[in-house]
């Protein structure tokens, strides 16, 4: 139920009126520039706090001088907006969620991992060194094989014979770990 009086225009307060009679078009126009309703509620609230500041040369002020000092006060006020948005950008909290509770990897697979990269580095010394540099080059530092081949003055399909023979001895020396085991 909605107790609100409303009062004759004569009895009212002259800043209401100009509330009134301007919020739903700067709204609007708010609105069309903005997604967020908090956002664009907080702006309009900016905007009537700087004409609550200069309310004695507003409320002598026209209809037509109105609209024209708040339309500006408000286009003002969102490209403040967008340029704190810019330096600091607000990222929502739902999207983030589960990386506030996350502690890193269990000790399990972090021990799994650490043997993993051991195995890794073992198998890698095995290689020639051509077949050890164009795997770093590829993966370490992730050229692909025309810039690995341009870096070390080979053909392209060169490197791509050796990278290919690689991966594969390193596949074989996998499969070969996994049937021991």
């Amino acid at each position: 139920m909605n107790y609100q009086i409303d009062l004759p225009e004569s009895e009212r307060d002259p800043f209401e009126l100009l509330y009134r009679r301007h919020a739903p078009r700067l709204l609007a126009y708010i609105r069309g520039n903005l997604s967020s309703p908090q956002d664009t509620e907080d702006l309009l609230m900016d905007i009537f706090v700087s004409a609550l500041d200069h309310q004695e040369l507003l409320l002598q002020a026209n209809y037509a001088v109105q609209t024209t000092w708040l339309r500006r006060v408000a286009r003002n006020k969102l490209v403040d907006y967008y340029r704190r948005q810019k330096r600091h950008p607000v990222v929502p909290l739902d999207e983030h969620i589960d990386d506030l509770f996350y502690d890193g990897p269990e000790p399990e697979q972090s021990a799994l991992r650490h043997e993993e990269y051991t195995w890794l580095r073992t198998h890698l010394k095995d290689l020639s060194e051509p077949q050890q540099e164009i795997l770093g080059l590829r993966f370490a530092a992730g050229l692909r094989c025309v810039e690995i081949a341009h870096l070390l003055k080979k053909r392209d399909g060169t490197v791509r014979m050796l990278l290919a023979r690689a991966l594969n001895a390193l596949r074989v020396r996998y499969e070969q770990q996994w049937e021991e085991q």
